[in-house]
């Protein structure tokens, strides 16, 4: 159990890594909560800094979600000899739900970080490629048709759940879905309120494109 206990808390530490708020320092000299949205996620940065940086921090904090549910354990296995800890799906999930956490809540940021979208696309990825798949499509198409990231991130972890119970997943995984599902209403609710009020930002204005 100490393995995992370190494991967790690793999770954590990996998620909560604030790559746009890294990435603004380092390319413009920046603190990337100070202008935009104020968020440090990929779409802020899209927005503030280009499409590069933008790209640049949603594959790194992808990967932060990816890696804690395939490389970590995986490592913790073969370095450590802690194959019993990780013989049952919901530890890999509970390392998940940690990444996103840290990366929702990051200590380096005083508890302040991003949405947690592209984090939870690694770990789905990492966990059901078919689901991720699937989920991604679904995001593709709202985005498409009417341009807020925040209403096809939200329509996609909503669909998480749905799509858990249709493939007959684990019990865990389903809880799981449930609890992505609910964490990621909560981290985009001002962004729903904005959407309400008709006030919420596309990512490309028409005069932009």
């Amino acid at each position: 159990m100490i393995y995992f206990m370190g494991a967790l808390v690793s999770a954590y530490f990996i998620g909560a890594i604030p790559t746009g708020y890294i990435l603004g320092k380092l390319m413009k000299g920046i603190d990337i909560r100070e202008h935009g949205s104020g968020n440090v996620g990929a779409t802020n940065v899209f927005r503030t800094m280009g499409k590069i940086p933008g790209l640049a921090v949603f594959i790194i904090d992808f990967l932060k979600g990816f890696i804690v549910v395939t490389l970590l354990p995986f490592c913790l296995i073969k370095f450590f000899s802690a194959p019993v800890v990780f013989s049952y799906g919901f530890m890999y999930l509970l390392l998940g739900i940690s990444a996103i956490s840290g990366h929702i809540w990051t200590i380096f940021l005083k508890f302040k970080g991003g949405k947690g979208v592209a984090t939870t696309a690694g770990v789905i990825a990492g966990q059901s490629p078919v689901i991720f798949a699937v989920c991604f499509v679904i995001w593709i198409t709202i985005f498409s048709v009417w341009r807020y990231v925040s209403l096809a991130s939200i329509a996609a972890a909503i669909s998480l759940p749905f799509f858990a119970v249709l493939s007959g997943k684990s019990l865990e995984f389903k809880i799981f879905c449930a609890i992505i599902a609910v964490l990621a209403v909560y981290s985009h609710r001002t962004n729903i309120k904005r959407l309400m009020q008709g006030s919420e930002k596309k990512l490309v204005q028409k005069n932009q494109r």
